[in-house]
């Protein structure tokens, strides 16, 4: 399940995305015909999926496990009700070749819907 439309930028610490799915009759994350904001951070976590896979180094990128999220703000009840692209932003805080703290904002139209932070494991089984 892709989500993201587009990657509009993104640098080592950094990745901008925008999508139009949340207006999909068809989206995965759709309960009772409603797309509440909290799928926002499935959202996010494939912006940062997106971001990890630029900045692979090898062949084969290392596969990726949300582990938590805090600081979870959000700022309205539903997705499906925006008629605006969403503007999903990650900014990686910090990480190695293990875990990733990632800072993740969720806007339409400038109004800021969702935001937080992620840790992100990667290759657990080499943990």
């Amino acid at each position: 399940m892709c989500l993201l439309d587009t990657v509009t930028h993104w640098s080592a610490q950094q990745i901008r995305c925008t999508s139009t799915s949340h207006l999909d009759a068809d989206n995965p994350l759709r309960a009772d015909g409603r797309l509440g904001i909290a799928c926002g951070i499935e959202y996010a976590a494939q912006a940062m999926a997106v971001h990890g896979v630029l900045l692979a180094a090898g062949p084969q990128p290392k596969r990726g496990y949300l582990v938590s999220v805090r600081s979870v703000t959000l700022a309205a009840g539903r997705l499906d009700e925006l008629h605006a692209p969403l503007e999903i932003e990650a900014e990686r805080l910090s990480g190695d070749s293990n875990t990733v703290l990632y800072q993740f904002h969720v806007r339409s139209a400038d109004r800021l819907l969702l935001n937080g932070r992620a840790a992100v494991v990667l290759d657990s089984e080499n943990l």
